[in-house]
């Protein structure tokens, strides 16, 4: 290794000690059991990530006297199920899994009567005014229990609670939220989407009828809207009761049908074929056209293949006219003229917002667009370097933090890319990714971290693996282990078994991975998939680039 390497190394290990007298701890105690760590050769985002840790342990407190869980953070007391009870939880279950599970549990032991689940709990109690859905809870509950050991050991009385409850509140969403007839998910407001703001729902109202989850303003000339984004949910939420309901040994095929309904009602009502666009459809039948980060969030909910995601990005999430901004992704089109580029207050008329680069990461790894993914996360690690706090927005044109501070789902966000980008990530499917890439000096050429370090434990074997720009070099319980070039990505299972690579670049790349006493060639190209067996690679999945376009 080259001595850049070696000072890298020494630098990460350094921060498994304790740290010094009368020092502030860089990492907090509890994060320190995941062994994540985190080392950079220069620049100014290691000393954010660091920072971001320490935030994120103030977003955890005990909730209306129950055990510590995630709150949104900034102005923001308690935790939404929107985001704080779901993708933030989601994330937060590979760094403080205990955390994350029980804020899970706090929305099924706050469960109305009626099968209702606050959207919010705060230290007031639980609150049921309206709805407010983005991201299937069931997804990110089964994620929990398969990232720590599923049917190998998983906790199943906690995915019986949850899938008890979650059962529950379907069927409160059929009874109450189907006014029309349609079978899709009505919005009675802006809130039950979480859509602040937004021209989607102007001269609606912002809140349910007189507080009421189950009723519309009946003197709204347009409510109640067939919302898409809402439909999509409880289609993918009824697939991952469909998988929770089998690991507890019932049948999941009725949940499956119920999925299959929820599908074709949202294309049936809520998709324009000229525009390969999903639009809410008011109560006269039209179409509310206003292309918004509704896409994103229907696209993260797993509806439709490959060759439907892939157009969505050619047309819109990598189009520079629409969400593809500098700092993507924005949540109105930019091409619309309601398009509001200001970040400095809550918004979702145009600025990106971070609950939205949270939620992507899932959507593009679905179908296997893991390059085009690190062309939105690239951008906003650069902001994040410079960022004087951890914010609500973004803005799409400079990349400057918006609105609030102290938020959580940008807090994650920032070690969520980290992981992704040039870290080491275990996954809920039982893989290990330990991906070659750093952080780019796209703003004023200047290096958010030069070269880079990444630890964490798995299992008890502390992994580290260090990015330079000539190599990868991964560490098994500081022994060194495995070396392979810059711009892919090794995969292993939990065990550390070598299982496949994956091309994490726009280019080429061909070289040798060397891995446990053998060397390897291979050649690979951007999101191929090459499988290990038998001392070699074997291509299993080539589906090539979409790239951005700009009309």
């Amino acid at each position: 290794m080259v001595k850049q390497a070696e000072r890298l190394l020494d630098k990460l290990r350094g921060l498994r000690q304790t740290d010094g007298d009368g020092q502030e701890r860089l990492i907090p105690e509890a994060l320190r059991r995941s062994g994540v760590r985190f080392a950079a050769s220069e620049g100014r985002l290691e000393g954010v990530y660091y920072r971001a840790m320490r935030q994120l342990m103030e977003c955890i407190k005990p909730t209306g006297g129950g055990d510590p869980i995630l709150q949104e953070g900034g102005i923001y007391f308690g935790c939404w199920l929107e985001s704080t009870g779901t993708i933030n939880a989601e994330l937060l279950s590979r760094f403080l899994p205990e955390v994350s599970e029980a804020t899970y549990r706090s929305f099924a032991k706050h469960q109305r009567g009626d099968g209702l689940f606050p959207y919010k709990l705060t230290e007031n109690g639980p609150a049921f005014r309206q709805i407010q859905l983005v991201t299937p809870l069931a997804r990110s509950v089964w994620n929990h229990y398969a990232l720590h050991g599923g049917s190998r050991g998983g906790d199943k009385a906690f995915l019986r609670e949850m899938y008890d409850a979650m059962a529950r509140y379907d069927g409160w969403l059929a009874a109450n939220r189907d006014t029309r007839g349609t079978g899709c998910v009505e919005a009675f407001s802006a809130f039950d989407t979480g859509h602040d703001l937004s021209p989607r729902f102007w001269h609606a109202p912002d809140a349910p009828y007189q507080g009421d989850a189950a009723r519309w303003d009946p003197d709204s000339p347009v409510l109640p809207f067939l919302a898409p984004d809402l439909t999509a949910n409880v289609y993918c939420q009824r697939l991952y009761l469909a998988r929770i309901a089998e690991e507890l040994g019932e049948s999941g095929d009725e949940w499956r049908e119920k999925a299959g309904a929820s599908l074709r009602n949202l294309f049936r009502a809520c998709f324009d074929e000229k525009d390969h666009f999903f639009y809410d459809r008011d109560r006269h039948g039209r179409l509310v056209r206003i292309q918004s980060d509704i896409l994103l969030r229907v696209m993260a909910c797993e509806v439709g293949d490959r060759a439907f995601f892939d157009e969505m990005l050619e047309r819109y999430l990598l189009n520079t006219r629409k969400f593809f901004a500098k700092y993507p992704f924005t949540s109105i089109a930019m091409d619309d003229p309601r398009f509001d580029p200001f970040s400095n207050y809550n918004s979702w008329a145009g600025p990106s917002n971070y609950l939205s680069l949270i939620r992507a990461p899932h959507a593009f790894e679905h179908h296997g667009r893991h390059v085009e993914l690190t062309w939105a996360m690239q951008p906003i690690l650069a902001s994040f370097a410079r960022a004087p706090r951890f914010a609500q927005t973004v803005s799409p044109w400079t990349g400057e933090a918006g609105f609030t501070e102290a938020y959580s789902p940008s807090i994650l966000c920032l070690l969520d890319y980290v992981e992704r980008l040039c870290g080491i990530l275990p996954t809920p499917e039982g893989e290990l990714w330990f991906t070659g890439l750093l952080p780019d000096a796209r703003d004023h050429g200047e290096e958010p971290t030069g070269e880079t370090a990444y630890g964490r434990t798995v299992d008890g074997i502390v992994y580290e693996l260090v990015n330079t720009r000539e190599a990868s070099h991964v560490y098994r319980d500081e022994r060194p282990w495995m070396t392979f070039p810059p711009g892919v990505r090794a995969i292993t299972d939990r065990a550390g078994r070598l299982t496949g690579l994956l091309g994490m670049s726009a280019r080429a790349v061909t070289g040798e991975l060397a891995w446990d006493g053998r060397t390897v060639p291979f050649s690979v190209k951007g999101n191929e998939r090459l499988a290990y067996a038998d001392g070699s690679f074997e291509r299993v999945l080539d589906i090539g680039l979409v790239y951005p376009t700009y009309e």
